[in-house]
């Protein structure tokens, strides 16, 4: 556990020390007494006590600097922090936090669930065969949502797809160099569509199929993707660079497509 988490003085001494490399190089004494709920005179004698080991260095009357040493320790101090809040979060409140799923089959307070992702949604199947089961906390038909806790086990999610077709502008072409059937296959094959620029509508509607998105192509996908569904970008060349972003900043592989 992080030295922080493990008793009031060297909290507040984590508190006053982010304080000061918020402010710096004009500190405050007052305003870090406000923020961390502490007298004036107890910041000055912490500033010191931080000076003396090496975490605080001053500059002038009420200029004060966070040292590489003291930066150090509370990088430390907060990645500790960081992966005591993931443990509380990931392996103790998950057992006890509820969530809504799609239940397959009829469903009875108390039964046990495999559940699964599909189609980007959290579904319950009544039994244990799955990797990752739970526990009904509400009663629930076939097709109903159902209340889920008791989390153990890591659900099996396969990722989708991203297939991209990307478009010139209108004045080198634009939906006119589309290929309808091309696209038309590709979109029927998909769970979902999306689609960025008028170019892109224009010659989706022209291969029959209507874009469920028209906003946010690149985050949608990118949001689709990880949860098993497979996506159809259709992008112009103008939009093409804020969608392809947006999915390697999701770190989620796409291919283009011919069109």
């Amino acid at each position: 556990m992080a030295d922080a988490l493990k008793d009031k003085r060297t909290a507040t001494r984590f508190r006053v020390l982010v304080e000061i490399a918020d402010r710096q190089p004009a500190v405050s004494q007052g305003e870090i007494a406000d923020a961390v709920g502490i007298t004036s005179q107890a910041v000055s004698e912490y500033i010191r006590e931080l000076g003396d080991e090496g975490y605080v260095e001053k500059e002038g009357r009420s200029r004060y600097r966070v040292t590489k040493e003291g930066v150090d320790w509370l990088l430390r101090e907060a990645k500790s922090i960081r992966r005591f809040a993931d443990h509380v979060t990931e392996d103790v409140l998950e057992t006890v936090e509820e969530d809504a799923a799609i239940a397959t089959a009829d469903i009875e307070t108390g039964d046990t669930v495999t559940l699964s992702i599909q189609r980007g949604l959290l579904h319950a199947t009544p039994g244990d065969e799955g990797p990752a089961t739970g526990v009904a906390t509400t009663d629930a038909e076939a097709g109903t949502d159902v209340s889920v806790t008791g989390f153990e086990g890591i659900i099996d999610i396969e990722s989708g797809s991203v297939t991209l077709f990307q478009l010139p502008p209108v004045r080198s072409g634009g939906s006119r160099t589309a290929d309808s059937e091309a696209l038309r296959d590709a979109c029927e094959a998909a769970d979902l569509v999306v689609a960025a620029g008028v170019e892109s509508v224009v010659a989706l509607r022209q291969a029959g199929v209507e874009p469920t998105v028209t906003v946010a192509a690149g985050e949608i996908a990118a949001a689709a993707a990880p949860v098993g569904l497979d996506v159809v970008a259709v992008v112009t060349t103008e939009a093409f660079g804020r969608v392809t972003d947006a999915l390697r900043d999701a770190e989620v592989a796409y291919e283009v497509a011919d069109t």
